[in-house]
């Protein structure tokens, strides 16, 4: 039978696996890694819905000079790693055109509108509808002035039609009584919910993948046997050769390495984020919570509840900088005045970023037989069970039920 080889083994690779297995392919699913040691590992545990939004956008252009200058800000670029950064950059800063905004919102928003339709129907059939929460998510503003700042956000849900509702200080914290009572004003959008645990939720994919009789092999991808324009066979280091009749590509920040070998390297980066996971934190909560204007998010997951957020652009090999962590925790805390940070343990890792912020999903531009997930930035959990869908309609020649143009790998 043929063999579908695919390189990756985190939310997006495990979740497309299964697909093409439950298909009727024979598929092995190879990461040098355990399933979900990745980004699945430390994710915010959200399926963000209503966060589509490029990261070029204009209004993010405006605070970006105060967040860099700020040793606490939202985003921080190493020195040593501006000069290689700059190509991307410079994409990044091309996406920021008003009209090419538009089109990049646009993008996301087909696929958010899907999301809650596919990871339904995946939930459903994998027997984990347990582990996507009831509650949505709070985006808090102490008042007015802050609210207004984030209007942009609102108005471009308003436009796509994404569900939400204005809260005022009362009925905040009737929803969330740990929340401060600075807090004046929240949006809470109630389809941006959360999944129990993302790490698990890999490892049980992966496990349902395997009971339809997937192969799951630990190695490190090297190389590729390349004859005539096509992949004919996947290199480990230990030096296992796994023959392969298609290739798909999704091992998150780490693809841009695998696209290079052969021959098509993409504008993929790596925006590292941390995450401090507090399991005796000495409140309860039941949405997620983001505050926009102090760039951090908390979670009720895995046990506890998860602070995270900030982007840190250094590239794929430099060691962590857990002041960062520290940074969004002592932010948590203004939220949330009875906090209790014990019990902790702070994780870091490789969000891959495009520069355009939409992923890639779709057939390379110059391998025939090789495709592409991976790009995910911030959405990759959110966006897992729709790119498994549509990237197995694909490869098994069904025509997807959405044009998939603006996720090819040669838009750049």
């Amino acid at each position: 039978m043929a063999s579908i080889v695919v390189v990756g083994a985190g939310i997006i690779g495990t979740t497309l696996a299964y697909q093409l297995q439950r298909r009727g392919k024979r598929v092995i699913l190879v990461d040098k890694a355990e399933p979900g040691r990745g980004a699945s590992y430390g994710n915010m545990a959200s399926i963000a819905v209503t966060e589509f939004m490029p990261a070029s956008r204009p209004g993010v252009w405006a605070q970006m000079p105060k967040w860099l200058l700020d040793p606490e800000g939202p985003i921080a670029i190493r020195p040593s790693y501006m000069l290689k950064l700059m190509p991307w950059f410079l994409r990044f800063l091309a996406a920021s055109r008003p009209a090419k905004v538009r089109e990049l919102e646009a993008a996301g928003a087909v696929l958010c509108s899907r999301v809650h339709e596919d990871l339904a129907a995946l939930l459903k059939e994998t027997g984990l509808e347990h582990m996507l929460s009831s509650e949505g998510c709070l985006s808090l503003y102490k008042d007015d002035s802050e609210f207004r700042a984030d209007r942009e956000h609102i108005e471009v849900l308003e436009r796509f039609g994404f569900r939400h509702e204005i809260l005022d200080r009362e009925a905040i914290q009737e929803l969330e009584p740990a929340l401060s009572t600075e807090i004046g004003k929240a949006v809470l959008f109630p389809e941006n919910r959360s999944i129990a645990d993302p790490y698990s939720l890999v490892v049980k994919l992966t496990e349902k993948f395997q009971s339809l009789g997937g192969e799951l092999i630990r190695g490190e991808v090297v190389g590729f046997d390349q004859p005539n324009g096509y992949v004919a066979a996947v290199r480990l280091k230990d030096g296992r050769v796994l023959d392969a009749d298609e290739v798909v590509l999704a091992a998150g920040a780490f693809t841009a390495k695998l696209s290079s070998m052969i021959g098509e390297p993409i504008p993929l980066e790596t925006e590292r984020g941390y995450h401090t996971q507090v399991m005796a934190p000495g409140i309860s909560m039941k949405h997620s919570i983001i505050w926009p204007a102090k760039a951090f998010m908390v979670t009720p997951t895995a046990g506890g509840i998860r602070i995270g957020g900030t982007v840190e652009m250094a590239g794929l090999d430099a060691p962590p900088n857990y002041r960062r962590a520290q940074i969004l925790v002592k932010r948590a805390r203004e939220a949330l005045p009875s906090l209790q940070v014990e019990a902790t343990s702070e994780w870091m890792g490789h969000r891959p970023a495009m520069p355009d912020t939409v992923p890639v999903m779709g057939r390379s531009a110059t391998r025939r037989n090789v495709w592409y997930a991976c790009g995910h930035g911030h959405l990759g959990l959110t966006y897992a069970a729709t790119t498994g869908r549509l990237l197995a309609d694909q490869i098994t020649g069904q025509n997807p039920p959405i044009d998939m143009t603006p996720y090819r790998v040669n838009r750049f």
